[in-house]
């Protein structure tokens, strides 16, 4: 609910010939989300709210297409963690019908407000966090094969089944790939951007890349893509933690643990240095956080993976 009031307000001035409807998707929150969504309604009826006994994002952007998408051909995703400039939705249709694009992807501006917020947002905008990803940087214009939903056509999204409901986390991920595979065609925009707010606590950071790193494994066995450079990496920091806990027989074995500490934890002081950032010791912290729930995420969903396997 902390985000989904301005957002609404913000969206409403979206709402025209082109946009028709909002419609909100509620996975059974009980943060007063609906009573803000039945508030704005009485002013602006084109604010519609679905109920998602799913819970998962997949499952509810599948509900919203499947109940609504009917004679459109554009939907854009809205993510309630976020804000979006004016002229969001415009830029994007422009974007769709100039490139002929099935999907339209954007870059991400990460901002945060509290001391843990402050500091997730300076890691996820820097390569120590993001790996450099091109959703989370500057670009030009180009064709890609994954980047942060925005726009995306109703018949390409339909001709695939949409987003797999058994991905809580990744979805988007999943879908490009069946897309490229499909020879439907991604576009990553410079047009417009977004405007991120990431997790407010450290526990909340640790859990949303757990899932991402489950995720992502999940990706893995099901479409036998292994990796790139820049995934592998992040995989190797749960074994290191884990390997640590020799120190005990050999000093050595601490090595690996304490190399990466310092990476991250001088990163985060080059960039309070170099960049005037005074999230930045901070930043290196939260990286921390983030390479090790991700990785640790990842390694669950593998042996979880196999034990079904062995399961008679």
């Amino acid at each position: 609910m902390e985000h989904i009031e301005a957002l609404l307000i913000d969206l409403r001035y979206a709402l025209d010939e082109q946009i028709s409807h909002i419609v909100v998707v509620d996975g059974g929150s009980e943060d007063g989300t609906v009573d803000v969504v039945a508030r704005l309604r009485n002013d602006e009826p084109r604010i519609m709210l679905l109920d998602n006994p799913a819970r998962i994002q997949s499952a509810g952007v599948n509900l919203a297409v499947r109940c609504l998408g009917g004679g459109f051909d554009y939907f854009i995703r809205i993510d309630a963690h976020g804000r979006y400039p004016p002229d969001y939705c415009k830029r994007l249709i422009e974007e769709a019908e100039v490139t002929g694009a099935d999907s339209v992807v954007v870059a991400m501006d990460t901002v945060g407000f509290g001391l843990v917020q402050r500091a997730t947002a300076s890691a996820q905008n820097s390569r120590l966090g993001n790996g450099g990803s091109k959703h989370r940087g500057n670009t030009n214009g180009h064709w890609t094969r994954h980047g942060h939903h925005a726009l995306m056509r109703v018949a390409s999204f339909e001709a695939l089944g949409g987003y797999d409901e058994t991905f809580s986390h990744n979805e988007d991920a999943e879908l490009d790939f069946r897309l490229e595979k499909a020879g439907f065609r991604i576009w990553m925009t410079d047009k417009t951007r977004m405007i991120y707010y990431p997790r407010a606590t450290v526990g909340s950071l640790f859990l949303q890349y757990l899932y991402y790193g489950r995720g992502r494994a999940r990706n893995i066995l099901k479409h036998r893509r292994l990796p790139n450079p820049r995934q592998m990496l992040p995989l190797i920091v749960l074994p290191t933690v884990i390997g640590a806990s020799l120190a005990v027989l050999h000093w050595m074995a601490a090595v690996p643990l304490v190399l990466w500490a310092l990476v991250c934890v001088c990163y985060g002081f080059w960039m309070a240095v170099r960049r005037g950032n005074p999230s930045g010791p901070l930043a290196g912290l939260a990286a921390m956080v983030m390479h090790f729930a991700w990785s640790t995420g990842f390694w669950m969903e593998l042996l979880t993976f196999f034990k079904r396997r062995r399961s008679p």
